[in-house]
């Protein structure tokens, strides 16, 4: 299994200073791991951020997604090149296909080799995909092989914790980023999180961290304020009880917050 930090820093909806700032902060805090897409509009604005900081460019670990428009054989390594000047590097570390997007009239096969040609082509050193479901992440794994795969990135929360599509790539050993591990902020005020966080003197953020961490996924939250991007970080460091972690497995209600049509497959939960 390729080897992806189990805590990085998510740009989702940061664009212009607002990203540079977050960007900027969250290396300072200690994160070495920055997540972003080319649909995000902001790879270039991350790519200041990290060129101002000083950190080495081998200390951290870059991960895009490849948008839609993009999957076309003679246009994906194109595109992925574009990243690359945006964000001021000669290569990421791990670049994934964004969504499945099954109606966009570019095969999975296509795709899936237009992406383990790039990674030989040296413009990413790991790839893999996010938001598939079992069948397509089975297609993707007979198009490039199951090893090539470094990890699919799902939506999941105490709120969403899709069961049979985890349980499917644990298996396989594909491993599982976290993303809206906190659902939009809705886990934060429930009331099991709330207890479980009063008895670790934690926050409830942290609390759902720890939770998706000790499953042993990977999280990418974002932040603006540099009081939360420290807070975060710290959820590496509390451990839950298997109490604590039985009562959050009892939160799951199938919420999920993301899922566009014409990008998405059908869920398997």
């Amino acid at each position: 299994m390729s080897h992806i930090p189990a805590f990085g820093l998510g740009t989702f909806r940061l664009k212009d200073q607002v990203v540079i700032d977050s960007v900027r902060t969250g290396l300072e805090l200690g994160y070495r791991a920055i997540d972003t897409a080319q649909i995000y509009g902001n790879e270039a604005e991350v790519g200041q951020a990290i060129a101002e900081s000083g950190v080495a460019r081998d200390d951290l670990f870059l991960t895009t997604k490849i948008w839609v428009d993009n999957y076309a054989k003679g246009k994906l390594a194109a595109s992925l090149e574009d990243s690359l000047t945006k964000l001021r590097t000669d290569y990421v570390d791990l670049t994934l296909i964004h969504w499945p997007a099954p109606d966009n009239g570019v095969s999975l096969d296509e795709f899936m080799t237009a992406l383990a040609d790039a990674k030989a082509k040296g413009l990413t050193r790991q790839i893999g995909i996010s938001n598939f479901n079992i069948a397509l992440t089975k297609q993707a794994m007979a198009a490039v092989g199951k090893d090539a795969i470094a990890t699919n990135q799902i939506e999941l929360s105490p709120y969403l914790q899709t069961p049979k599509l985890v349980g499917f790539l644990e298996e396989q050993g594909i491993h599982v980023t976290s993303y809206m591990t906190l659902a939009y902020g809705k886990v934060l005020g429930d009331a099991v999180i709330g207890k479980i966080a009063q008895r670790h003197q934690a926050t409830p953020a942290q609390v759902v961290l720890a939770w998706a961490l000790q499953r042993g996924f990977s999280v990418i939250p974002s932040s603006t304020k540099r009081e939360n991007l420290a807070s975060n970080l710290l959820a590496q460091t509390l451990r839950l009880t298997a109490d604590d972690m039985a009562q959050i497995a009892a939160l799951d209600r199938n919420a999920r917050e993301v899922s566009p049509d014409g990008l998405a497959a059908k869920w398997d939960d």
